[in-house]
């Protein structure tokens, strides 16, 4: 584990970081934590649209890192994300999540997935079977463009992108969404410097992949033990969607009464609520 040194601003801790080179891939940047206990589970982190491993999931590190091993990746354009000059797909991001999950020795794997994460986490269920014996999902989705006006709320996604790339936008926005006094208003500088890895040419890439994604034929005939992370006051993906993709994989439901941005401003509960969701798949697990 680590803590690190950060030129913007004070930084929150983070697990190590290595460079893995992925045959056919590249170099991808990992999170890697490997539990002392070798029969402890191997998460493998899974981030939402714009964010990275760190920026989604550092509320819940220190927590999850006492009970599993972990396997934490940047998708494509995001973070420390391969770079291909090639458009962005969640097929390609979720083969790119088990490609380094394998390299790094994992055999079997629950993959936590946020928002975007959610897709991609299911993709990696479908496409690689034999890795993912699990599922955590959070806040997230069957599919994203499902009425009309979801569909027109959809077309902003890409030109949206590039507007919230700008640091002046991300300042105001984590300024208002953090109140004075909060625990993580610190990180601000720090969360602003991650957001700014980003590629956003392949940010939009991805949103209009999330924009066509759409996994109601093929969900329920995952059957792999799963539960799910159910956001109550979520206004970017609404709960009774959440409800739709929980009820596809028969997922065991925990309420996090937050917003989309519960990972930031509840991290607590976020840390808690997670390492639960865990622990329910673990138990299913056995019982099979």
């Amino acid at each position: 584990m680590s803590v690190r040194n950060s030129v913007a601003g004070e930084a929150p801790f983070v697990l190590p970081g290595k460079i893995v080179d992925v045959p056919g891939r590249g170099e991808m940047f990992v999170r890697h934590h490997q539990h002392s206990d070798s029969s402890a589970p191997t998460l493998l982190l899974l981030h939402g649209w714009t964010a990275s491993c760190d920026s989604q999931f550092f509320s819940a590190y220190e927590e999850l890192a006492k009970h599993f091993s972990i396997i934490g990746v940047d998708h494509r354009g995001h973070g420390r994300g391969l770079r291909p000059s090639v458009p962005v797909t969640l097929e390609d991001c979720a083969d790119d999540a088990a490609a380094v999950a394998k390299e790094l020795g994992a055999t079997s794997v629950i993959t936590v997935g946020y928002s975007m994460g959610g897709p991609i986490s299911l993709l990696t269920a479908q496409r690689h079977p034999e890795l993912v014996s699990g599922m955590v999902l959070q806040a997230t989705a069957l599919e994203w463009s499902g009425t009309p006006r979801e569909r027109r709320r959809m077309r902003f996604i890409g030109p949206m992108a590039h507007f919230i790339s700008r640091p002046r936008v991300l300042r105001f926005f984590f300024n208002r969404t953090l109140p004075r006094g909060h625990e993580n208003r610190r990180y601000v500088s720090w969360m602003i410097a991650e957001n700014r890895r980003n590629d956003p040419w392949m940010i939009a890439e991805a949103g209009k992949g999330i924009a066509t994604f759409d996994a109601r034929g093929f969900a329920s005939t995952l059957r792999k033990p799963t539960s799910f992370v159910l956001t109550l006051r979520d206004t970017v993906v609404l709960p009774h969607k959440q409800h739709a993709l929980a009820a596809a994989v028969s997922a065991q439901i925990l309420e996090l009464d937050g917003d989309h941005m519960a990972p930031i401003l509840m991290p607590r509960e976020f840390a808690i609520a997670t390492r639960q969701a865990v622990n329910l798949v673990v138990a299913a697990r056995q019982q099979r």
